[in-house]
């Protein structure tokens, strides 16, 4: 049997949904049938939906588009549209200062001015130097209001489509599309009432015990979705990360350790042959640790090889002729750039490179790329943060050249879907020659910078053991800028960080750059 489902005042809707089938044959709209028995229709469709579960009501989904007055709409009904008012408001003969309706009117009187000059009711002139209302016509007819009058009566049918736009356009109207059904006799509909249950599952019990014959079965719905397994999701800058992942590991690639926040002011400038005057150097740029203050380990040989690189020079550089601090390349900081990684990959590919044969040792050329975070001491806007996410790869061999840094590029950014490249020379204190990577971004319909790129120096590479002929091209690039790119993100403060929403986190939708 049907349990009674009761509304406030006390109606069984299930008995009278019942009534209504069995006069009638049907019901044609649970909000027409809500409206006549002045119930909610959330109740009236409770009610269906339960008889639908056990069989005894068929249902068919019906769409209503209801058209209603917003709070202003009702109020401009009431007392007159914003642009009636500031004309009602404006004295006939001496006009009224702009200050004053504003104070008469309120709020509504910035609107109401819009629209008034607009329809020429009102002008605005200066009159003993003040800013002064007056009215254009002797009277005027207000239209908005007598369009919301018939459209709360008529709906939007009663008035042109032109000015239906306009009303919703102002916000005075809004429009909502109600959900409702037609309910007929359900399969099960001669066993409502009978003392038959309906039941969901078929049990063994019900089988060995025939008791299933005093039982109706709810249908199975095939179609209803399955229930959200609980589950992770994954940051768009990480779908991004591991697209870029993909593309360097497809090109022959090897990564890097990136497990160093914290570095030492040799390996993140020293080694880079980037002088210890330079800006980036400065505190305003860079975050220095105060404890441990200073790095204990750096390779004593190697050390010296660099501080005479930059005090006098070597191997045909003139270096940068200044007074070396060894206590100034100890200073711990948060690494600025992952250059800092690839500085330690080459001494390490230096020192295997001196090996014997014998002992697996000689130059090798290789493919290494890096994707980590870095950290700067930066103002914070829309699209600087004092931590952020660098992509970087270089190839060492031997003799390599700009051309092979160009075709590497353009098979690297291809992969990522932008063609066209443009360079641009530019400057970096540890290659030269240095390019700018600009493309021709289609959704911002502009060529945009991509990445920085070069050869990187002898002064940088001789120092670490390696032979004249070795060669170093490499590029970098931010995951921050192609991740908003690709999301449309504005703010990189709704990327990352604290401000992150989220549902955005949940619902992001897959990353398949390269494909569009």
């Amino acid at each position: 049997t049907q349990a009674a489902i009761l509304t406030k005042s006390g109606m069984d809707l299930p008995a009278e949904l019942k009534k209504r089938l069995d006069t009638a044959g049907c019901v044609e709209d649970t909000l027409k049938l809500a409206a006549e028995l002045n119930v909610p229709h959330n109740d009236v469709v409770g009610a269906a939906n339960s008889l639908f579960a056990k069989g005894f009501v068929a249902k068919e989904a019906l769409e209503t588009t209801q058209t209603t007055l917003t709070a202003e709409g009702d109020a401009f009904v009431a007392e007159g549209s914003a642009e009636a008012r500031v004309f009602l408001a404006v004295p006939a003969d001496t006009g009224i200062s702009q200050a004053d309706l504003t104070a008469k009117l309120g709020p509504i009187a910035k609107t109401g001015m819009s629209k008034a000059m607009a329809a020429q009711f009102v002008r605005v002139e200066k009159v003993d130097g003040n800013t002064t209302v007056l009215r254009n016509k002797e009277s005027i007819e207000d239209t908005v209001q007598a369009q919301l009058k018939a459209v709360a009566t008529g709906g939007l049918d009663a008035i042109s489509k032109a000015d239906a736009d306009v009303l919703k356009k102002r916000k005075l109207v809004s429009t909502a599309v109600i959900k409702s059904f037609k309910l007929v006799p359900g399969d099960a509909f001669a066993d409502w009432g009978s003392a038959k249950t309906a039941a969901a599952d078929l049990t063994p019990e019900m089988i060995t015990q025939g008791t299933w014959k005093d039982h109706t079965f709810k249908p199975v719905n095939l179609d209803a979705m399955g229930k959200d397994p609980a589950s992770g999701h994954l940051h768009p800058l990480l779908k991004v990360r591991t697209q870029f992942r993909a593309i360097f590991l497809e090109m022959g690639f090897q990564e890097m350790k990136t497990n160093r926040f914290v570095e030492s002011s040799f390996w993140n400038f020293d080694a880079l042959f980037q002088p210890q005057q330079h800006p980036a150097r400065d505190m305003h740029d860079t975050f220095f640790i105060k404890d441990p203050a200073r790095a204990p380990t750096i390779p004593p040989d190697y050390l010296e090889a660099v501080k005479k690189m930059h005090s006098t020079g070597g191997f045909g550089s003139t270096g940068w002729r200044y007074d070396w601090s060894e206590d100034e390349s100890r200073k711990n900081l948060l690494r600025t750039h992952t250059t800092a990684v690839s500085s330690r990959t080459l001494y390490d590919l230096a020192l295997l490179s001196k090996k014997p044969a014998s002992e697996g040792g000689g130059f090798k050329p290789g493919k290494y790329f890096s994707i980590d975070r870095v950290f700067r001491n930066e103002a914070l806007d829309a699209t600087h943060l004092a931590e952020f996410h660098q992509v970087e790869g270089f190839i060492i061999d031997r003799n390599l050249c700009v051309g092979n840094l160009l075709g590497v590029l353009q098979e690297f950014f291809g992969r990522l879907g932008m063609t066209g490249l443009k360079f641009k020379p530019t400057y970096n204190p540890y290659t030269e020659p240095s390019l700018e990577v600009h493309a021709w971004h289609e959704g911002l319909q502009r060529i945009v910078e991509v990445g920085n790129s070069g050869v990187f120096r002898p002064e940088m590479l001789r120092p670490m053991g390696f032979d004249e002929d070795v060669s170093v091209i490499a590029w970098g690039l931010s995951l921050e800028r192609p991740t908003m790119i690709r999301y449309k993100v504005n703010n990189i403060r709704d990327l990352f960080g604290h401000k992150v929403n989220v549902g955005m986190v949940k619902n992001n939708p897959i990353c398949r750059l390269g494909y569009e």
